[in-house]
């Protein structure tokens, strides 16, 4: 089976993804009047944005089952809004775990649109 031309950077990908882990969660526990000023739209659409971009990178960067992959980033979602509880200024929404699922599932199906293409 042909890999795909995708496959020589896996270690920028993998990079990348743990660069991506790093930033997301530092943005999700820090005080929100010291957090990052994003232009105004839902924070749901920041979660879907986020974890589009996760899904990505994970299964760019390593060779993981689409259902593992997908299990990784709804708990990595959870353990953001579980840390929200002791972040000062900070509230867990079980609504971004929502949110992020569908980032993830998004990230991960563009994924295999693209492993296809190119």
């Amino acid at each position: 089976m042909k890999k795909s031309k995708l496959y020589r950077y896996r270690l920028q990908f993998k990079v990348l993804f743990w660069l991506a882990l790093i930033v997301s969660y530092v943005a999700a526990v820090v005080p929100q009047d010291m957090s990052p000023n994003i232009p105004e739209v839902s924070d749901k659409v920041h979660h879907v944005f986020a974890f589009v971009v996760l899904g990505l990178l994970l299964r760019l960067g390593y060779q993981i089952n689409y259902w593992y992959a997908l299990m990784v980033l709804l708990a990595y979602g959870a353990f953001i809004e579980f840390s929200q509880i002791y972040a000062i200024g900070r509230f867990a929404d079980v609504k971004d775990v929502v949110a992020d699922l569908i980032g993830a599932f998004a990230g991960l199906k563009l994924y295999k649109y693209l492993s296809k293409v190119i």
